[in-house]
């Protein structure tokens, strides 16, 4: 079992910086891949970025690739999203996501994860 919890999310000005923290306690963390998603209200969550048990892989929807990066602490069951060059559409809720112990890899979609977070609001001003 695997229990998440996010945080990080707030306001900021387009073009700047946050960072997202989801932390995790259960232990599989170690053994289980991690993904963040988003989902704005009357839209269906969408994925953002995922990466695999060890960090050795990642993977990023197109929308983000050059601007979000995805890493984890297993040290700390935390893993992170740090997101620059923020953009206005960027606003959502962003929300935590981990697989059952050992799932096979790549796993991209919402319902190849097992285990979510209740999510943290991003905000980004014009």
């Amino acid at each position: 079992q695997v229990q998440l919890e996010e945080s990080g999310g707030g306001l900021v000005q387009a073009g700047g910086s946050l960072r997202l923290s989801c932390a995790a306690s259960g232990r599989t963390f170690s053994n289980a891949h991690m993904g963040w998603f988003r989902q704005a209200p009357g839209k269906e969550r969408e994925f953002v970025a995922a990466i695999n048990w060890s960090g050795i892989s990642t993977a990023y929807a197109d929308f983000v690739k050059g601007r979000f990066t995805i890493s984890r602490d297993n040290g700390k069951n935390t893993i992170y999203l740090q997101m620059n060059s923020l953009k206005p559409e960027d606003t959502d809720v962003y929300y935590c996501a981990a697989t059952r112990h050992w799932a096979t890899w790549p796993r991209q979609r919402r319902a190849e994860f097992d285990y979510w977070g209740q999510g943290t609001q991003v905000t980004v001003s014009s």
